[in-house]
C-alpha cells in the first residue's frame, strides 16, 4: 500500500512540481525519477507480482531515517503508523474516483450529478428537484451510495429509448381541449409552486409553443421524502385544477396563468404569494374568486370545492406521481416528453 499511496501523493502534487521545476530543473529530474519508480512498483502491484524495485522500503527508510538515529524503539510502531496511512489515502482516492464517476454518470443518464438531491447539483439543468431522504448515519449512507449506483444503471437505458406522450396513462389538462391532427403531441409536467416551471410556461407561451402543439399538461405537486410537500400550495392548487376541468373544459388554465403570469396590485406575482404569504384558506380565496371572474356561479364554485376533496381526485394525483417517479423516473421538474425524448429543466425560447 506504500507505493500506492506514494504515487498518489506524487501525482497529486505533480502540479506544483512542474511549477517549481521551471525554475530548479534538478528538482523536476528527481520527481520524475521518483514517480517513474513509484509507477513501476504500483504497476507490479495491480499485476499481483511482487515489488522489486525496493521503492517502499526506501520510502520508509527516508522517512523514518531521524527516527532510527535518535529513537530506534520508534522505528516499527511508526512503521505501522505509515501502512496505515497508506490504507487510508489509497481507499479514500479509490473513493474520490469512483463519486466522481458516479457524479458524472448520473448528470449524463439522470440530468443531475446529485441522486438523492438534483437541485444541489450545479452542472445540472434548472429544476425543481424531487429529493429523497438524506441518510442520518454512516451505515444509511454506505447503502443509499450503492443504491444510487443502481439508479443510475436502471436510468442508463432511458438515454437511449424513443418517448411517446401515449405511451404513459397520465390523469392530464389539455390546452385546447381537444387534439388538433397534425401537431405534436407534447406532455409538460409541471409544480404550480416551481419557479423553473413558471418561466418555462411564460417562454412557452410567448412564442406561441401551446399553439403549436397539442400540449397536455400534467400538474404535479412535488412532495419530499417524508410525504410533505415542498411547496405548501401546490397540492391545494393541482385539486383545484382537476376539479375545475372536470366542470369545464379549460377552466383550470385560468388558475395556473394567473399564477403564472399575473400579479397583485403590490407588483408581486401570485406564484410568490401562494409560496411565501397565503395560508391554505387564503390560497382557497384566491382560486375560487378567479374562478368567479371566469364566469361560475356560487354553485358551481361550491361543486368545484367539493370535487377537490374527493378520494378520485387524490388516485389522480397518485397515479401521476408513480408513473413521473416510478416509470419516468422523472428527479426534477419540469420535465417534458418532447420530439421522442425526456427533456427535464428549463425550457427556453430560442
Amino acid at each position: 500500500m506504500v507505493c500506492i499511496a506514494a504515487f498518489i501523493i506524487l501525482a497529486l502534487i505533480g502540479v506544483f512540481v512542474a511549477g517549481i521545476s521551471i525554475f530548479k530543473p534538478k528538482v523536476g529530474k528527481a520527481y520524475l525519477k521518483m514517480l517513474k519508480k513509484s509507477w513501476g512498483c504500483l504497476w507490479k502491484k495491480v499485476r499481483l507480482q511482487k515489488c522489486e524495485t525496493g521503492f517502499k522500503e526506501d520510502v520508509k527508510n527516508t522517512l523514518l531515517s531521524k527516527i532510527m538515529l535518535k529513537h530506534p524503539k520508534w522505528v516499527k510502531p511508526f512503521s505501522v503508523i505509515i501502512e496505515i496511512l497508506s490504507i487510508i489515502i489509497v481507499v479514500v482516492a479509490v473513493w474520490a474516483i469512483l463519486t466522481a464517476i458516479k457524479s458524472l454518470l448520473a448528470l449524463w443518464a439522470l440530468g443531475s450529478c446529485n441522486v438523492t438531491k438534483p437541485s444541489a447539483c450545479s452542472l445540472g439543468a434548472e429544476v425543481c428537484s424531487i429529493d429523497e431522504s438524506e441518510p442520518s448515519n454512516p451505515i444509511e449512507a454506505t447503502g443509499r451510495w450503492f443504491t444510487e449506483w443502481g439508479e443510475i444503471f436502471e436510468a442508463i437505458p432511458d438515454k437511449f429509448k424513443t418517448y411517446s406522450a401515449d405511451d404513459y396513462n397520465f390523469n392530464y389538462i389539455s390546452i385546447s381541449g381537444i387534439s388538433v391532427e397534425g401537431l405534436d403531441t407534447v406532455v409538460d409536467i409541471f409544480d404550480p409552486s416551481c419557479s423553473v416551471c413558471m418561466i418555462s410556461y411564460r417562454n412557452q407561451k410567448s412564442v406561441g409553443f401551446f399553439d403549436e402543439h397539442n400540449v397536455r399538461l400534467v400538474p404535479f405537486a412535488i412532495q419530499d421524502a417524508d410525504g410533505t410537500y415542498k411547496f405548501k400550495n401546490s397540492e391545494i392548487i393541482v385539486r383545484y385544477m382537476f376539479a375545475a376541468e372536470q366542470i369545464e373544459s379549460g377552466l383550470s388554465l385560468t388558475i395556473i396563468d394567473k399564477i403564472f403570469t399575473e400579479k397583485n396590485s403590490e407588483g408581486i406575482s401570485y406564484q410568490n404569494k401562494f409560496n411565501e404569504d397565503y395560508s391554505h384558506d387564503d390560497a382557497v380565496n384566491k382560486i375560487e374568486s378567479w374562478l368567479a371572474q371566469s364566469g361560475i356561479d356560487d354553485n358551481g364554485i361550491n361543486e368545484i370545492r367539493q370535487i377537490a376533496n374527493y378520494p378520485e381526485i387524490t388516485e389522480k394525483m397518485t397515479e401521476n406521481k408513480n408513473i413521473i417517479e416510478n416509470e419516468l423516473r422523472v428527479r426534477g421538474i419540469p420535465t417534458m416528453i418532447i420530439d421522442g425524448k425526456k427533456h427535464t429543466g428549463l425550457w427556453k425560447s430560442e
